[in-house]
């Protein structure tokens, strides 16, 4: 008998344990073979240690008869169609058809937590005080003011003479993809800050996904900072090159570039400021993907002429 195979995967972010997960997805299977007559099974796609917390990525394979299919009666109505999908009161869950990218995470949080502490500790030490630069991103934002993996912190002198005395906040923790970004800004005390510019750079840890997801990723956090902060001006930095994802980050700039209107979004072409020299780039470390003291120079002199002209107008 011919059959239709439809996978669908799973995101709970909610469930902290393996047994939690579990029983949701016991749960939405049973739901599934007793709506609709159906062969549910599910398996492991993918398994990382964070900390002492094991987050799975979770797939359920559902087998349909097509006959099932071609001759189903009248329409399913719509409260039926999602009673199935309904996360166990024990868990939340979701399933959506949405680009991880663009579903805030938090497991950054639970495999760096240092970065979390002292991005907080940041935000609390500019609490009461005008912040007119934000500065949005991963571990190469970071380290503008701080060091995230131990070393030293290469932008530090140049954040001190150009971007302190204009009250900026760094707002970067490292290891972060753009799903993570989406968690700290619903979950950090930023939501009263009112910057009149906000930089972000974001997406190179993103290079388990394809260019649209990334680029997706990208586009849900400017959506994100346009809400928070209506009357901010963003601009958009291109993901740098790296030894580990150059072709794919030159991709994801060419998708991403499309989201400036120059009215409220402005993309800054930092990439092409950097060329390859040897087997690295232009500004960039031994790691092949943090910036050097040049490198956080050249974005700094790269960036001026517009962030200036931003500041001035408002």
């Amino acid at each position: 008998m011919p059959i239709a195979k439809l996978i669908v995967e799973l995101s709970i972010p909610h469930a902290q344990s393996l047994k939690d997960r579990r029983q949701v997805v016991r749960s939405l299977k049973g739901k599934l073979r007793h709506g609709f007559n159906i062969s549910v099974t599910d398996t492991l796609v993918g398994t990382m240690r964070l900390s002492q917390h094991i987050a799975r990525q979770l797939v359920l394979i559902a087998l349909i008869p097509l006959a099932c299919i071609a001759q189903a009666p009248n329409p399913v109505p719509a409260a039926t169609q999602t009673a199935p999908m309904q996360a166990a009161p024990t868990a939340q869950s979701a399933v959506s058809t949405a680009p991880r990218s663009t579903i805030a995470s938090n497991s950054n949080s639970l495999s760096h937590p240092v970065g979390y502490k002292n991005c907080n500790d940041r935000i609390a030490a500019a609490k009461g005080k005008p912040v007119d630069i934000l500065f949005v991103g991963d571990s190469i934002t970071e380290s503008w003011t701080s060091a995230p993996w131990g070393g030293v912190n290469r932008g530090a002198a140049i954040w001190d003479k150009m971007y302190a005395p204009r009250n900026a906040l760094n707002f970067g923790a490292g290891a972060e993809r753009t799903q993570h970004v989406l968690y700290r800004l619903d979950t950090m005390d930023v939501k009263d800050l009112k910057p009149k510019v906000t930089v972000v750079m974001i997406g190179t840890n993103n290079n388990i996904d394809t260019a649209p997801v990334i680029a997706a990723g990208v586009q849900a956090v400017i959506a994100k900072l346009e809400t928070m902060y209506p009357m901010t001006k963003i601009i958009l930095v291109s993901i740098l090159p790296s030894a580990r994802s150059a072709e794919l980050m030159a991709q994801a700039n060419d998708l991403i570039k499309a989201f400036a209107d120059n009215q409220t979004v402005y993309y800054l072409d930092l990439a092409a400021k950097m060329p390859p020299v040897g087997d690295s780039w232009l500004g960039l470390g031994p790691d092949k993907l943090h910036p050097t003291d040049a490198g956080y120079q050249i974005w700094a002199d790269t960036m001026e002429p517009l962030l200036g002209r931003l500041l001035a107008a408002q």
